[in-house]
């Protein structure tokens, strides 16, 4: 006798036992695929890193400001023991465009004293302060001027990619991938400092802050080598736990190798 197919419909209590072992292998196996779907995603995620962004704790730092080449202030830890902490501003932008009111007021501000609330990065060692309003800015010492002198340390290759430090130090997490090559063109673009990331064992800092020869900022002329494995060479200084690179950016040499962070 020939075998007839169920026909389930879905008002009709009865389900048939072929519609109930289909049903059940259905929901069994996919059950499965999820489980293992889920497992397969996090074994191959690269893991978070030690990284921190006090988004919604705005803290009031204090400490000498340096303008050239970035905005730093050099804050007092301890007895002879101060720390440099880099300045942005919100969003895609650097830091000069919230300065420029006091600025206009008071004049040069390299070497005298100053109060910025903001909000605090911390990654491996850096630590970094986004400013999102002028107005949180005062100065609190206009008679002492305390000049920050540089370290030479010569000069150096270093291989490495160069990133955008706000979104690869914290603000974003992850600050890696594709996606975030774009994000770094476009904040380095609108003042943020580059950072190269150092890949060389024997390199003196894992960080490096890129200016041009004469120690000027330098942005837009960079964006093509943003991500790109690359070999650098220039003369490095030291200020505060930050090592700064004068280039020649003529002279950078992509490496023929895939970005391990773009």
């Amino acid at each position: 006798m020939e075998k007839k197919d169920e026909f389930y419909i879905g008002y009709v209590d009865a389900v048939g036992e072929e519609t109930k072992r289909t049903t059940k292998r259905f929901v069994f196996i996919a059950i499965g695929v999820l489980l293992l779907g889920a497992f397969l995603f996090g074994f191959f995620q690269k893991e978070a890193i030690n990284s921190a962004f006090d988004f919604n704790a705005p803290t009031k730092v204090s400490g000498t400001y340096q303008e050239a080449p970035y905005p730093m202030l050099r804050i007092k830890l301890g007895d002879d023991t101060f720390k440099n902490v880099l300045l942005l501003g919100f969003g895609k932008f650097g830091a000069n465009t919230y300065l420029e009111d006091i600025k206009q007021k008071e004049g040069n501000l390299n070497g005298k004293h100053l109060t910025i609330e903001g909000n605090l990065i911390y990654y491996n060692g850096k630590t970094l302060l986004e400013i999102d309003d002028g107005q949180k800015i005062s100065l609190t010492d206009s008679k002492t001027k305390n000049y920050m002198l540089p370290e030479i340390m010569g000069s150096h290759k270093v291989s490495g990619e160069i990133v955008d430090p706000k979104c690869y130090f914290g603000v974003m997490k992850p600050g890696y991938g594709k996606i975030h090559r774009s994000c770094a063109a476009l904040c380095i673009s609108g003042g943020v400092p580059p950072v190269l990331v150092s890949q060389s064992k024997n390199a003196i800092s894992d960080y490096f802050l890129l200016t041009d020869l004469k120690g000027n900022p330098i942005h837009k002329d960079i964006l093509p080598y943003i991500g790109q494995p690359s070999l650098l060479q220039g003369e490095v200084e030291k200020m505060g736990g930050w090592y700064t690179m004068r280039i020649d950016i003529s002279q950078i040499k992509k490496l023929d190798k895939v970005s391990s962070i773009y």
